[in-house]
């Protein structure tokens, strides 16, 4: 893939961490922006990337960002108009972005992160340590800082990120499958008025991976497609998502949070130990993990059409990943040590042989049915789209590198989250990195043709209410 650049950038760049994304990443940043190797360093923990760094040509240090030297470590490294792209995981992402706000450096990030062990931390209450947390406090952050400040995009890659633009596409496609005459929305309210009208009740994240190595998993190994560090910190999480204005049965090891806008609960065990039914196109019906993601919350807050406990107008959204099978069984034995994980990790890129990662928003409740739209991205599709890739890879680096653009483009927003900018102009240069984009409708619900050998207390008037979701 090559063409015109999409925007250029005459300041330094740098990235902090080099794993899967940040490997992936760069052959995207000089196909995308006018930018030399000399203008981009890469600060990081460990070798991990030194490879695919020296073969670009671009600068490698390996110093981990601690709390005790982030201040020093970003004076020595950052000036102002430079961008700070943070790729790292154990991070406390407010204080980072609070950084670049006050210094005039541009910011992206993956996802909003704390220190190493803060999210496990037993002396913090469950909602003290839980995501919802983490994103209050980058949202007083948001407060202190003027809107037309300098722009930090937080958690923009797939998912968070890309997922939050599909879901507004969505949206749009079935209002006009629907022949409804709808402008695009100008406003947050607007798009909350717009997924009323429609009656989405439920939005899920449902993401299937079936990419396989031909070396497969071995007993006290794990195995993943991706950040096999990043997977297990966010399954520990406690599980969250967005509660929806339609949910009558609030579950029993559930918990409400006392500050903020109340627009997402936690559940009282980490997401890798809860499950959930959704549906995708190629996979059909499945069972996935409710692994905590910041769009849980994000994009209930964000179509939410009143406020407090319970608005006029709020979706139920949560994240329902079936990760590669390799990583399944990982996570089983994860679970099976009581949490402790294994002493062999191996990450998968270059030896996966076959699969795909089917990725994308489902919208539940509308009158035609269940409506999916995303990707379906092959494995060798991906490597011929960019090198260092694998399927899972790709999709999130579209994510960072579509937010880098666009920041650059827009360099005085202020802190946003994926919602708050531009859908369609994100779209336009994530979407060749996603394969066959597309959507499709279904009759599936979470409850017809469940067994009547094995009863359960499930509501079959209104198949939407979360209760019926979860599997127990």
């Amino acid at each position: 893939m090559s063409g015109p650049k999409n925007v250029s950038f005459d300041r330094r760049l740098v990235i902090l961490g080099c794993g899967f994304i940040g490997q992936g990443l760069l052959p995207l940043i000089f196909r995308h922006i006018n930018i030399s190797p000399e203008q981009i360093s890469i600060i990081t923990a460990d070798e991990r990337g030194k490879d695919v760094a020296d073969y670009y040509q671009v600068s490698f240090t390996i110093k981990p960002l601690t709390q005790e030297n982030y201040k020093g470590l970003l004076d020595q490294n950052l000036q102002r108009g430079d961008f700070f792209l943070n790729l790292s995981s154990d991070v406390q992402s407010s204080i980072l972005i609070d950084y670049c706000s006050e210094h005039g450096i541009l910011y992206l990030d993956t996802c909003i992160d704390s220190w190493l062990g803060e999210s496990i931390n037993p002396e913090l209450s469950v909602s003290r340590r839980s995501l919802y947390a983490l994103r209050e406090e980058v949202l007083t952050i948001k407060k202190k800082w003027k809107e037309t400040g300098t722009t930090a995009v937080l958690a923009h890659g797939a998912n968070p990120g890309i997922v939050s633009h599909l879901v507004k596409q969505a949206l749009l496609n079935i209002a006009r499958d629907e022949a409804k005459d709808v402008e695009v929305p100008a406003t947050r309210e607007d798009w909350a008025k717009l997924a009323r009208s429609l009656d989405i009740k439920v939005i899920h994240i449902a993401e299937r991976d079936t990419q396989i190595s031909a070396n497969r998993k071995k007993h006290g190994e794990f195995i993943n497609t991706w950040s096999i560090d990043g997977l297990v910190g966010e399954g520990l999480q406690p599980a969250e998502l967005g509660w929806g204005n339609h949910e009558k049965y609030f579950p029993e090891d559930g918990g409400r949070h006392e500050f903020g806008d109340r627009s997402a609960i936690y559940l009282n065990k980490p997401g890798a130990a809860v499950r959930v039914r959704t549906w995708l196109p190629l996979a059909g019906p499945q069972i996935g993990y409710l692994i905590t993601h910041n769009e849980s919350i994000s994009l209930a807050s964000y179509l939410t059409f009143g406020s407090g406990d319970s608005p006029e107008y709020r979706p139920t959204v949560h994240y329902a990943y079936h990760p590669c099978d390799d990583a399944v069984l990982s996570i089983q034995e994860l679970q099976e040590n009581n949490w402790e994980l294994q002493k062999n990790k191996r990450p998968i890129t270059d030896e996966i042989v076959s699969g795909i990662d089917e990725l994308g928003v489902l919208l539940a409740g509308n009158k035609r049915g269940v409506y999916w739209f995303g990707s379906r991205l092959d494995i060798h599709e991906a490597r011929k789209l960019a090198p260092f890739n694998s399927a899972t890879s790709l999709q999130v680096v579209a994510g960072v590198i579509s937010g880098m653009v666009w920041a650059i483009r827009n360099p005085n927003r202020g802190i946003v989250e994926a919602e708050e900018i531009d859908f369609d102009e994100v779209l336009a240069i994530a979407a060749p990195y996603w394969g066959r984009l597309f959507g499709e409708y279904s009759n599936w619900n979470p409850v017809e043709g469940r067994s009547t050998l094995f009863p359960e207390d499930i509501d079959k008037d209104d198949p939407w209410q979360f209760k019926n979701i979860r599997v127990v």
